[in-house]
């Protein structure tokens, strides 16, 4: 069995999604799809220690070896992102049956498990896979089924951003394509280790420069970088609570993925950032997000876009430690990619809390809630208090090592925008805080309950976990540090 563990990761939930549909009672169909889940999280962590121990794991699917066979390879760095998005799928996971009562009718709950295990299994599938074109087909697993599950919002709302995150995701689909036809076309493989080893001899012809050029463009319509983020924030504010809270702690962290396996291991580090501009193109590109989206955001009243437009601010700063070109860039990249899944998700469950019992994710809706649901919104502080980065929380390591990295690169500038951006979190966040804490209630009459114990358990264990890793640091600074030494060595 333990031979089996990488097709396994990608199976169980695959062919777990169409048993929703026989099972029909949705209770039941929860806990199912929640074993699934914790399935699915199992053996990733199996994998992790299995890499650690044993190094690259290579599993050919039917007999046929690689590069004529397809392969799933599995490296220090996916088997870190396969267990991020499973544990933050099985967390939320945890969290969605008591949710989607409220915000889903009757006959779309069965709907909501069976499109939420496609799309889990489209990004497990895309990490997991070491071929190219494996890639896009489970791509367009996972897209199809966020665009229908963002639709499944009860406001009119989540079918236009469900609409427009289709557009986008399709041009984006179709520019990664392209470019996975023009890398067969000059080396004739999809194998990403025979890719790797074939393009250095080819150069920077126009096919290969053509390739990269869409495949860049592709991925980063699908990371929400700035400033072609437009789909995200209507996605995250209309779509319900869940699926939200799934898709910010998941979706952009597999695209995040994407770009680092793309440009430091396929075309490698020489092409990506030294034959072509593309170190200064992702650093501005990187800081224009975080200033902007962190702007915006301040002046957000409903406080899920608030946030959202913060995720397009928190994958500026990732793709900034990519931009800086350095092991210590990436692995401050890898950090915040764990980081930033802990706190949104925390965060998004949080508020998945408050729509349930408020009805609102408005900032109006907030007045006193810090003494209506003080668990609630203790969960929300600590989740804020990470993204700014303050000390003892987990956005602080990672801010820290971003910022060290800069530092040690001679980019100051760097550094001191990026401290910036940080700051203007906190003006942000401390509008929540403000209307929660120190307004009273519009409708003082009116009394707001804790969130249920349900939804409750789930949101403190992330928010404890944006504590925790902010003290304990050894697992993902052992992890990362060892993920960013093996791509900058080379290796894929």
């Amino acid at each position: 069995m333990l031979a089996h563990l990488p097709v396994l990761q990608v199976i169980l939930p695959l062919v777990a999604a169409p048993s929703c549909l026989i099972i029909r009672k949705s209770g039941l169909v929860w806990l199912f799809t929640f074993l699934v889940s914790l399935a699915a999280l199992t053996v990733s962590a199996l994998l992790l220690q299995q890499v650690i121990d044993s190094g690259v794991i290579s599993y050919h699917l039917g007999g046929w070896d690689a590069p004529w066979g397809i392969e799933y390879r599995i490296d220090i760095l996916n088997a870190w992102v396969l267990l991020i998005v499973s544990a933050l799928g099985t967390v939320v996971l945890a969290a969605a049956h008591t949710s989607i009562r409220r915000e889903l009718e009757e006959g779309q709950q069965i709907l909501f498990y069976t499109l939420y295990l496609l799309c889990f299994s489209g990004l497990l599938g895309i990490v997991a896979t070491g071929d190219v074109f494996n890639v896009f087909v489970f791509l367009e697993i996972s897209s199809l089924s966020t665009y229908a599950l963002i639709a499944l919002g009860r406001d009119r709302r989540a079918l236009w951003a469900a609409f427009q995150y289709l557009v986008m995701g399709t041009v984006g689909a179709t520019f990664l394509l392209i470019g996975i036809g023009f890398l067969y076309m000059v080396t004739g493989t999809l194998n990403m280790q025979d890719l790797a080893a074939r393009l250095p001899a080819i150069g920077t012809s126009t096919t290969v420069l053509a390739a990269f050029a869409f495949i860049l463009v592709g991925i980063c319509l699908k990371l929400a970088l700035f400033p072609l983020h437009l789909w995200l924030p209507n996605a995250y504010a209309y779509a319900p609570s869940v699926v939200t809270a799934f898709i910010a702690a998941t979706a952009t962290k597999v695209a995040v993925y994407l770009l680092i396996r793309f440009t430091v291991s396929i075309f490698g580090v020489d092409f990506s950032l030294s034959v072509l501009p593309l170190q200064h193109l992702l650093i501005g590109l990187g800081l224009l997000g975080v200033l902007t989206a962190s702007v915006v955001a301040v002046y957000q009243m409903n406080i899920k876009r608030m946030f959202a437009y913060s995720s397009v601010a928190q994958v500026g700063y990732m793709i900034v430690g990519i931009g800086l070109g350095t092991a210590a860039g990436l692995q401050a990249t890898l950090l915040h990619l764990f980081n930033h899944a802990l706190m949104k998700g925390a965060l998004f469950l949080a508020l998945a809390g408050v729509v349930y019992r408020v009805g609102s994710a408005n900032i109006s809706a907030f007045r006193g809630l810090g003494r209506r649901m003080p668990w609630t919104m203790g969960a929300i502080v600590i989740g804020g208090i990470s993204l700014i980065g303050m000390p003892l929380t987990a956005g602080f390591i990672s801010k820290w090592y971003l910022i060290s990295a800069a530092v040690d690169s001679s980019h100051w500038l760097v550094a001191l925008l990026l401290v910036a951006g940080s700051l203007l979190a906190v003006a942000y966040v401390w509008r929540l805080v403000e209307a929660a804490y120190f307004h009273s209630p519009e409708t003082p009459d009116k009394p707001a309950d804790e969130a249920p114990l349900s939804l409750l358990i789930p949101t403190w264990l992330l928010a404890l976990a944006n504590l925790y890793f902010g003290v304990d640091t050894r697992l993902p600074l052992a992890v990362t540090e060892m993920a960013s030494r093996t791509l900058f060595g080379g290796a894929l």
